[in-house]
């Protein structure tokens, strides 16, 4: 096995479902072995969704991999073993023996994708719901209740549509949230 003294992040196949109990078991195991400055995090990537259907919104929260775990490690043989030995671990992603790291661009791909860039927690969820533009919708609550009108644009990373609404019988483009309106 390739020795390298840069902590990197690899990719931990895990039995189906056992991705939370893959990263307890490691964490349990890292902190037991005193692996501490050899295997520094373990990451299952999930990403919560607020799916608005028939009016009602569910926060959803969905792994990106499952069956995988991420795992930022020093890739050197007694902490190799101690991850590829816990309970659940099928194995690295690679070739035989030979785990290979993600690239800096790929672990900035689903840091962004689950909210951590960096060191700041970004909480958002993205927004799922079945409407397209054209859609007409009526608006439930707020400062337009009641209004009816077309959408122009979807807008899920906010959780917002644009819909044209006739104030003082002039079209006018509103931006208004998911949870107030109904598809009609």
């Amino acid at each position: 096995m390739a020795t390298t003294n840069q902590k990197k992040w690899y990719i931990v196949q895990t039995y189906a479902g056992y991705e939370n109990k893959v990263k307890a078991n490691l964490e349990q195991r890292i902190a037991t072995m005193g692996m501490e400055d050899k295997i520094f995090d373990v990451l299952v990537p999930v990403e919560e969704k607020v799916v608005v259907k028939d009016g009602k919104s569910k926060k959803v929260t969905k792994k990106l991999f499952p069956s995988y775990v991420l795992v930022e490690m020093v890739m050197e043989d007694q902490p190799w073993y101690v991850v590829r030995h816990t309970p659940g671990v099928t194995g690295f992603v690679g070739s035989g023996n030979h785990p290979i790291p993600l690239s800096d661009r790929e672990v900035d791909d689903i840091m962004s994708k689950i909210g951590l860039s960096g060191s700041k927690k970004n909480n958002r969820p993205v927004f799922e719901m079945d409407l397209k533009k054209g859609d007409v919708i009526k608006v439930k609550s707020g400062p337009f209740e009641g209004a009816v009108g077309p959408i122009i644009e979807v807008l899920p990373e906010k959780g917002k549509v644009k819909f044209s609404v006739s104030v003082f019988g002039r079209d006018t483009l509103v931006e208004i949230d998911y949870i107030e309106i109904d598809k009609l």
